[in-house]
């Protein structure tokens, strides 16, 4: 399903400059939300807006600016919640957030929408369950990556090797043409193609996971 098959609606929500997605095939109405968080009515007006219909909301991370939307959510949506299982054990809050909502996923496990399937990406090292959601041609990241940065290893549940192996191996085999829309606006674009982040993303250039712990972990002013 190229690009132009594919409906991306971004729409950047709260204080934190988050980006909060809805992701679904053009030619159907159902779409997921993509890290609801901060205002659900912004949301659900989008949804009216371009006539599609809520079928899932999908969980990058566990932090709550991605995930403080989801009680009110589901509060009107009888959707289900898509979380890495990894993500599911480690986090109390998610548990309580989305309850019975909740279905786990496994890495590479697939989830339909509009008779497509997607995949989630199962990414850590900003948490042990992040997860990217690889919609054809759209990768939509969350914490993991950013169009300029990664997402931050040093909080509870971080861990840069495993970041490093995320972005080395995992990402490696999403194609260059591949657009990355990430969970915050903290470049001069808001969407960049795999190709150009690879080139110009920093964290993509070491060599080695000694070298990317040793920079990923230097002390923040």
């Amino acid at each position: 399903m190229p690009m132009e098959s594919l409906y991306v609606r971004q729409l950047k929500l709260g204080p934190m400059d988050n980006f909060v997605y809805l992701v679904g095939p053009k030619d159907s109405d159902e779409v997921l939300v993509v890290d609801a968080a901060w205002d659900v009515p912004a949301i659900e007006q989008a949804l009216v807006q371009d006539g599609k219909r809520l079928v899932g909301a999908f969980v990058s991370h566990c932090h709550g600016d991605h995930t403080n939307g989801l009680p009110e959510l589901l509060s009107r949506h009888d959707v289900p919640v898509y979380a890495q299982r990894a993500e599911v054990d480690f986090s109390a809050d998610l548990r309580n957030l989305a309850g019975g909502a909740l279905r786990p996923l496994g890495p590479g496990d697939s989830l339909t929408v509009g008779g497509r399937g997607f995949q989630a990406l199962h990414t850590p090292g900003h948490t042990p369950g992040s997860h990217c959601l690889l919609a054809q041609d759209a990768l939509v990241s969350g914490d993991t990556v950013f169009i300029n940065g990664c997402g931050r290893c040093d909080l509870r549940g971080g861990d840069p090797e495993a970041m490093y192996r995320s972005l080395s191996q995992v990402l490696l085999k999403v194609p260059d043409s591949t657009r990355l829309f990430p969970g915050h606006d903290y470049a001069d674009v808001p969407v960049a193609a795999m190709a150009d982040v690879r080139q110009h993303n920093p964290y993509f250039a070491f060599p080695d996971v000694a070298s990317f712990v040793a920079y990923r972990m230097r002390p923040r002013r």
